[in-house]
């Protein structure tokens, strides 16, 4: 098992859900895994893809020189920078004059793309590098909790890029969140979408997509929701009080950082995870 990775933390997390990295660094330390840090690592060139490729490749392949630097894997914690910077990693590992043409503008900052690592979100790390064996080893206290897992969209696509878990009937996350003693719930509409993306061109239809599956959880029974991406967990936990006023309905649903509920599971006190910070109400007593 690879006990080291280079960690990028992108740009949503530091600005918005500071909890969501304390509580991996915690969860990870635990797990003895050490994070290698990169405060210059900057954006992760998402927003321009379909702007301008040479743009967002060249931000990419920069962020992404700096782990290969360190010699370390790259674990990231947003679903949107790990399919932006796993697909600019292996477009430029399987195209040389692609890389060539990207080199020569980061030349310019004197950095160089050597396609010598590999770009892995923290749920691939946990479900496939650490196990859920082990991580079952670290639980200390189990989470008595009817759990509704929210995948989000880039955690497995394009899946014919990424090719991790099934996109269409993922186990992943669920599997990680019955390794805390919680019960992964099914619901309806699990696969939907948070509706982020839309958020700055049409807020009601967002609030509409994001109500319609808050109120499936609720519907479904669940204690709390986990999300394992910044923006998602923004949509369903920041927003949730804009999405009850929208659709007309009080939800109050707690939307959990996945890190937060394992750390919870290993002995980790709530104000150790953050749990102040979620917008949602979390009591403390839910969790026994």
């Amino acid at each position: 098992m690879t006990d080291k990775y280079a960690y990028f933390i992108g740009c949503t997390t530091p600005f918005r859900v500071s909890n969501y990295d304390l509580s991996t660094r915690k969860v990870m330390d635990k797990l003895g895994i050490e994070l290698v840090d990169m405060p210059d690592a900057g954006c992760c060139g998402l927003y321009y893809e379909l702007i301008n490729e040479k743009t967002y490749l060249a931000m990419a392949a920069r962020v992404l020189s700096m782990a290969e630097d360190l010699k370390l894997d790259l674990m990231v914690l947003c679903n949107g920078c790990n399919g932006s910077l796993f697909r600019a990693n292996k477009k430029l590992k399987e195209n040389p004059e692609l890389k060539g043409e990207v080199n020569e503008i980061l030349a310019g900052i004197d950095r160089q793309f050597k396609g010598t690592i590999d770009v892995k979100h923290y749920v691939k790390v946990l479900w496939e590098d650490v196990g859920v064996d082990k991580i079952k080893e670290k639980v200390t206290k189990p989470m008595n909790l009817k759990v509704a897992a929210h995948y989000g969209c880039h955690l497995m696509k394009p899946s014919e890029e990424i090719m991790f878990d099934n996109p269409k009937d993922p186990a992943s996350l669920d599997e990680l969140i019955e390794a805390t003693g919680a019960e992964s719930i099914d619901y309806y509409d699990k696969a939907q979408c948070c509706g982020g993306y839309v958020l700055a061109a049409d807020k009601d239809i967002v609030y509409a997509m994001t109500g319609q599956k808050l109120q499936n959880v609720k519907k479904a029974g669940a204690d709390a929701m986990v999300t394992v991406c910044p923006f998602c967990n923004v949509m369903y936990d920041a927003n949730q009080k804009a999405v009850e006023s929208a659709i007309g309905q009080e939800l109050k649903i707690p939307v959990l950082h996945y890190p937060q509920l394992l750390g919870l599971a290993m002995g980790y006190e709530p104000k150790d995870l953050g749990l102040e910070q979620n917008r949602a109400r979390v009591d403390p007593k839910m969790f026994g």
